[in-house]
């Protein structure tokens, strides 16, 4: 039995149809107000088959605070991907991606110690990676640097990453993977999912850029590793780096909008006085921080060489990927206002 937890996200439903096409046994762990339903949809998307392998899955809802629940969650498990997370930049989120991302993981990995677990794959973020390589990249062996500004998220998630550098310590086998920003179908307006509504509302872009992966090399690339045993060890996984112009133009031109303009680092600076003055009045001036407007102007060069290399990898180019789902959002809105 393998457990997938945040089973109704963008990347844990994709990990789950990948499990049940090689035939293994899922249970999905999901909150209680997890729509199943949106996830079923969505499997139009990546199989010709979606009601039959959904139909397999072994739902079952878990509270991360509850032990009791991990347990029973556990129950006959051998193999975990642990995909829940709360993502956000915004600061009214902190304490809730705190709470669920450092302390769900340590209560999970609590719960393994007595299990019956024996593969474990952490899904990170290349959020945890500061320290460049001497070819100016960013790569496997950056450290994070708590000496640098982070955002919430960033920290969470490398809090969380050291839990299970500490279960791969004492022995559990254990694989961390670092993916960039996700590009993948449903789950739309939600985390990664937000990418093809954003660029759609928004006629204004930024200057910076970020790295990008399908949700399809992710789920893949994920079975391997654990096909392969690659314990103790993380991989980077992103295609390649995009600028946002670059992104929002695709997607803009394709859903027949104007071209997005820069918004000014200058500008956002002027936000960010606005969010110190008023942020307490006006809440959506609150995302106007110093880490935002940094992560939005500026573009870092990653590396996905070892990653390429240990599996001999090709990813799918962003120019397809987002061709890809950016059609399967423009068909699901055509679907949802009929």
């Amino acid at each position: 039995m393998v457990l997938v937890t945040g089973a109704t996200g963008i990347l844990g439903r994709v990990i789950v149809l990948e499990l049940l096409k090689k035939g293994r046994k899922v249970r999905a762990a999901k909150r209680p107000s997890s729509n199943i339903q949106e996830v079923k949809e969505s499997y139009r998307f990546y199989t010709d088959n979606p009601n039959i392998f959904f139909d397999k899955i072994e739902w079952v809802d878990v509270d991360f605070d509850d032990i009791f629940s991990l347990e029973m969650a556990l129950k006959d498990v051998t193999e975990v991907y642990h995909c829940a997370a709360k993502v956000s930049f915004h600061p009214k989120d902190e304490k809730e991606m705190y709470h669920t991302n450092i302390k769900g993981t340590e209560n999970l990995f609590y719960v393994c110690e007595n299990s019956s677990v024996e593969k474990f794959l952490h899904v990170s973020s290349i959020a945890v990676l500061d320290t460049l390589n001497e070819n100016g990249e960013l790569d496997e062996n950056s450290d994070f640097n708590p000496k640098e500004e982070h955002s919430a998220y960033a920290i969470s998630k490398h809090l969380s990453e050291m839990e299970a550098w500490r279960a791969s310590a004492e022995n559990l086998n254990v694989i961390i993977i670092n993916p960039g920003m996700i590009v993948g179908s449903g789950n739309w307006g939600k985390s990664s999912g937000d990418i093809f509504p954003t660029f759609e509302k928004n006629s204004f872009t930024f200057s910076g850029g970020t790295s990008y992966v399908d949700v399809r090399d992710v789920a893949e690339i994920s079975l391997l590793l654990m096909e392969k045993n690659a314990f103790g060890e993380r991989f980077i996984l992103i295609s390649e780096g995009k600028k946002y112009t670059e992104i929002a133009g695709q997607v803009r031109s394709k859903l027949g909008l104007k071209e997005a303009k820069i918004m000014s680092k200058s500008l956002l600076n002027f936000g960010r006085i606005l969010n110190i003055l008023f942020g307490w009045l006006v809440p959506s001036l609150r995302m106007i921080t110093k880490t935002n407007i940094d992560a939005i102007t500026t573009m870092t060069v990653i590396s996905n060489h070892k990653i390429k290399e240990k599996l001999n990898y090709q990813f799918i180019p962003i120019k397809e990927s987002i061709a890809f789902h950016l059609n399967n959002y423009i068909n699901d809105k055509k679907l949802n206002t009929k």
